[in-house]
């Protein structure tokens, strides 16, 4: 137990490394500890019934640098645990993204400008980071405090949206349709039902941790602008989603929420 404990902290260390690195001498106060917080946060607020479809410490981070969060089957010691893998990559990207919304209040245009940057780097591999990340304005207590509040918005909303692939029956229904051995988008497989069901399970869930919807609207617009998306989105949202509905729908579940009508 204690080498297992011992090599646990060991992975920890190096996930962070990877994930929390974005600038000489900086350092994101989100990442991967905030990341697996999140996901306990979310399956301790779920109905008892869903709980006994996910695992108790639902997120598996993987250190790979291509951005990747998806519904996986892992095993342990002969027990299979449903969880959501996420990729130091994707909270790497996740940081990015967060950090350009913030720096957007100080230079309006850069949100806009990094995504329109994200859209054209399809190759696989880490995207870019934000541009200019020396510059001191960009890591001011306010600009950071912006920063942490939309990742936090975002992973919650997207570590939910997958977490409902287990609990919905969706994972059950397409995971032998995902292709082998990869961390496949299981939303490119989903009817139109399908997806709406989950994004309001995954509202609730998310309401119920007090993580708004503000932030991934924000990152849902800026994708919607992609001429070419590159693959990474399609762990978001379907391709062919209704991005503008999409948001009113985000936007009209949260105000049902708080005014007690959303349970």
């Amino acid at each position: 137990m204690m080498k297992k404990l011992l090599c646990a902290a060991s992975l920890l260390i190096v996930f962070s490394a990877v994930a929390d690195a974005p600038a000489p001498g900086r350092s994101y106060p989100s990442g991967v500890r905030e990341t697996i917080k999140a996901g306990s946060d979310l399956y301790q607020t779920l109905a008892p019934k869903y709980q006994k479809m996910v695992f108790a410490q639902p997120i598996s981070v993987q250190a790979m640098e291509v951005p990747v969060i998806a519904p996986i089957e892992s095993s342990e010691e002969n027990k299979m645990h449903n969880q959501v893998s996420v990729s130091a990559g994707f909270i790497d990207l996740i940081n990015h993204v967060c950090h350009a919304k913030a720096i957007d209040r100080i230079q309006p245009g850069y949100f806009d400008r990094y995504l329109a940057n994200l859209a054209r780097v399809s190759a696989e591999g880490a995207p870019p980071k934000p541009p200019n990340m020396v510059d001191s304005r960009y890591w001011s207590d306010d600009i950071m405090n912006d920063q942490i509040s939309y990742f936090n918005q975002i992973m919650s909303m997207l570590i939910s949206i997958n977490l409902t692939h287990h609990y919905l029956g969706h994972f059950t229904k397409y995971g032998k349709t995902l292709e082998a051995g990869k961390l496949t988008p299981i939303n490119g497989l989903l009817s139109a039902d399908e997806w709406r069901a989950t994004v309001e399970a995954a509202s609730i869930n998310s309401f119920d941790c007090a993580c708004t919807s503000e932030g991934l609207s924000a990152l849902l617009d800026g994708i919607s602008k992609m001429p070419q998306r590159p693959a990474w989105t399609l762990y978001i949202v379907p391709d062919h989603t209704d991005i503008r509905q999409l948001n009113k729908d985000l936007k009209h579940f949260q105000d049902l929420f708080y005014h007690g009508l959303l349970k």
